[in-house]
């Protein structure tokens, strides 16, 4: 059980290098957007981009499983946030191209702690989910 109002100060780890403590900020709408279907993966292919910046169609192409409609949304919420930022070129037909903002770049950090962890715990995980799916008690 994870205890939420006990201050997270206790150990080692609990401050990080800028001395800000840990608190969960979920109202803010930033984790919801992290945490949709689309938005990181939508991050990782700009960031993995020659020269920083994908065409609209290149971008759809890249992410198996968009839709038009899904991928406009998510990148008008990067947008929005900041963290992207739209080229358009008046051209016949119109050229739009897309790239991460200084911010944009900087959430990688983070996305990139996030998938060691997960690169760390996903066997512990993948063996929990078994147990579970087996009727097992979760194991921890």
């Amino acid at each position: 059980m994870i205890r939420l109002d006990k201050s997270l100060d206790d150990g080692p780890d609990a401050m990080r290098e800028s001395g800000r403590r840990f608190k969960p900020e979920p109202s803010n709408g930033i984790c919801t957007r992290l945490g949709d279907k689309w938005t990181v993966e939508a991050i990782w292919r700009l960031s993995l981009a020659p020269g920083k910046r994908l065409r609209f169609s290149a971008l759809k192409r890249e992410i198996d499983g968009i839709t038009q409609r899904m991928l406009t949304l998510t990148l008008r919420n990067l947008e929005r946030d900041g963290l992207v930022v739209r080229h358009y070129f008046p051209e016949v037909p119109p050229r739009v191209e897309y790239e991460l903002t200084e911010m944009g770049a900087g959430i990688l950090t983070a996305l990139e702690s996030l998938n060691f962890w997960i690169q760390d715990n996903l066997p512990r995980i993948e063996k929990n989910r078994r147990a579970y799916d087996d009727g097992e008690s979760v194991l921890r």
